[in-house]
């Protein structure tokens, strides 16, 4: 594939789907403030309490879920090359749940999620890499997409047991723990996105730095190696990207299924399975998938709003079925 048919199949439509995404999430809510009004406060017009609306809660929530997208987007495609596995995915896999669940005992133990929040993610999300990794590489495991499925989601059941135990154990962190069981960017300011971008930049940067020799990794690790390309430590590289960009994500909105599952899918559909023009095209579809999730989820049940994750898991999980049911996995 060329550079002109990358921008003109994959770059350009992402973009016009994430330009359209944040544009419905400045100006759609669950609230008093319709449209009109919105736009007139992003002009410049209108009245305080839009302004506010629009400028304060809108506008930071926008940006919490465009990062969120970015990060689990480019997450997804980089845990299915190393996996070598279609369906891997960081909700599906147990990565975000234990990323969640290490934040969970974090609070508990008297930690503060704003300031020690990302980095004890990550760590739980690292492990939760180096799970769906082992599981991926076990006897039956690696050769069976819904195998490795039914593997993850056995360990996210666990992490979720363990944070209701932790409910249990102070009940005056519930509401707290709460979110880090559901996930949702509602409420979330500007000081939680900036807490958490070097996390999310390093994983992006490393990313970049490891996505050629993933490339080289599909075809084989004899073949990797004869190119010069070490798997291992390609393999490690990847996995601490991943846990950076979902250990990020998770921290700034808890955990949130489906994305690196339907994000790198679409993308493939674009611009083929190229590992480099995945990362490229998922950065613009990977936010406008969280976005649209969001609004859908602040419209349904006016005026109260449905959680992010329990959307994105309403969305994922009919592609999810379809994908398995039709059998037809695309070769990575």
């Amino acid at each position: 594939m060329t550079l002109r048919s990358l921008v003109l199949r994959g770059l350009l439509p992402g973009a016009g789907l994430l330009l359209a995404a944040v544009l419905a999430s400045l100006l759609l809510g669950a609230g008093e403030v319709g449209p009109g009004r919105a736009l007139a406060a992003l002009l410049g017009g209108a009245d305080g309490d839009a302004r506010f609306t629009v400028l304060e809660l809108r506008l930071p929530r926008t940006l919490v879920a465009v990062a969120v997208g970015v990060a689990l987007g480019v997450a997804g495609a980089l845990l299915q090359a190393a996996a070598r596995n279609p369906l891997a995915e960081p909700g599906l896999l147990g990565v975000s749940a234990g990323a969640s669940f290490a934040v969970v005992v974090a609070l508990v133990l008297g930690a503060s999620a704003a300031t020690l929040g990302p980095y004890v993610a990550v760590l739980g999300a690292g492990a939760g890499c180096l799970l769906a990794l082992a599981a991926a590489r076990l006897r039956g495991a690696g050769d069976d997409p819904v195998r490795l499925v039914l593997a993850g989601a056995a360990f996210s059941g666990l992490m979720a047991a363990g944070s209701s135990v932790m409910l249990l154990v102070d009940a005056r962190a519930a509401d707290e723990i709460r979110f880090w069981t559901i996930g949702s960017v509602a409420g979330r300011e500007l000081a939680d996105l900036w807490a958490v971008v070097p996390v999310v930049g390093l994983g992006l940067l490393l990313a970049v730095l490891v996505a050629r020799s993933l490339t080289a990794l599909s075809l084989g690790d004899d073949v990797a190696t004869g190119l010069g390309h070490r798997p291992g430590r390609v393999r490690a590289l990847a996995v601490t990207s991943v846990a950076l960009l979902v250990g990020g994500a998770t921290a700034l909105a808890g955990p949130v299924a489906f994305v690196g599952l339907v994000v790198p899918f679409a993308a493939r559909a674009l611009v083929g399975p190229d590992l480099r023009r995945l990362l490229a095209v998922s950065v613009f579809i990977g936010p406008a998938t969280v976005l649209t999730a969001d609004v859908v989820s602040r419209l349904v049940a006016r005026p109260y709003e449905m959680p992010l994750g329990v959307m994105t898991a309403l969305l994922g999980a009919p592609v999810l079925v379809a994908v398995v049911r039709s059998h037809r996995l695309p070769s990575l």
